[in-house]
């Protein structure tokens, strides 16, 4: 990978680097990171080896997992690995790579919000038609688009970068983000920033209306349900998906739309660790909490692999 700017590594200064909280940074994102690869890696496993869980929505949401364990391993590990050599480095062409990725594991993430949006729409608004509009064959057809949605995007976004030139080598992030490369890039790139920011603001305007426009016709459609009982099922389907639309959305906008002129470099790490870190971490538990049916095969799974003596000496184990 051909060097265009000049520089050859960056440094990665995005929290204090007092001995205190360096040892408090690695505690805290080893634990972070190994309660959200478990996570995901139980709902990935549990959805593929339960055959009652083999439908659109648990499809997507393992898909959904698959992105969330991408967009963590691209940054976490990397700060981490600098806090325990006690070094702040990133070379140029790694610094690349990881945009690269994490912006293709956000965009595939968005995308797929959709695609479940619009999944939640037709079994809620239109169930008699649900098996032959959400066949297997295009939900792999929509799953597919989402991914190679986010492959464009990140392709496009990340060739600006080898465009600019940079005035300095110091990111007040803990891994390479887009802003902040923006920030301390000295080449003449108003048009390629102002056409990037046009672009990435239109698609993701077009993505939440599609994705509020379903949700619309949804809520319609759930408080004309004469049933309470079948108005809390539907609800219990659409509501933590909506809410992690929420969570994406806020954190997102609050990391690349702060004004930088007002915004202390400070805070930047933390207002990144809202859309970075917290979702792949939050996303699994707010999946599960109210889904039984994922419950019930989770805990399937663990009967079968619990020897039949253990669990029969485990009363709790018979609750479930």
């Amino acid at each position: 990978m051909e060097n265009q700017s000049g520089v050859g590594e960056f440094l990665l200064r995005g929290f204090p680097d007092t001995e205190e909280l360096r040892i408090v940074h690695i505690t805290t994102f080893l634990v972070i990171y190994l309660v959200a690869l478990t996570e995901n890696l139980i709902i990935i496993t549990v959805i593929l080896h339960s055959h009652q869980l083999h439908s659109p929505m648990y499809f997507f949401l393992a898909n959904l997992s698959f992105q969330d364990l991408g967009s963590i391993s691209v940054t976490v590990p990397k700060s981490l690995l600098n806090s325990l050599m006690n070094t702040e480095t990133i070379s140029y062409s790694g610094c690349l790579c990881q945009v690269f990725f994490f912006v293709f594991f956000v965009m595939s993430h968005l995308f797929l919000l959709v695609v479940m949006a619009y999944d939640r729409y037709v079994a809620i608004c239109n169930p008699l038609h649900y098996e032959i509009a959400m066949n297997k064959k295009v939900c792999v057809q929509m799953a597919t688009n989402a991914w190679m949605g986010g492959l464009f995007y990140s392709a496009l976004y990340t060739g600006n970068l080898f465009t600019m030139e940079f005035c300095s080598r110091v990111i007040n992030q803990f891994f390479c983000d887009i802003p902040q490369l923006l920030q301390i890039s000295c080449s003449d790139s108003y048009f390629t920033k102002f056409w990037t920011l046009i672009f990435g603001s239109c698609l993701g305007f077009i993505q939440f209306a599609v994705i509020a426009f379903s949700y619309v016709q949804i809520f319609r459609e759930v408080f004309r349900i004469p049933s309470s009982q079948g108005k809390q099922k539907a609800l219990s389907t659409c509501l933590p998906h909506l809410i992690v639309i929420c969570l994406f959305a806020v954190s997102g906008t609050l990391a690349y739309f702060s004004p930088t002129s007002t915004t202390s470099s400070a805070l930047y790490p933390f207002i990144s660790m809202f859309y970075c870190v917290v979702p792949p971490l939050l996303n699994p538990l707010v999946y599960s909490m109210r889904n039984k049916e994922l419950k019930m095969a989770f805990w399937k799974q663990i009967l079968n692999i619990c020897p039949n003596s253990l669990c029969k000496n485990h009363s709790w184990f018979q609750l479930f």
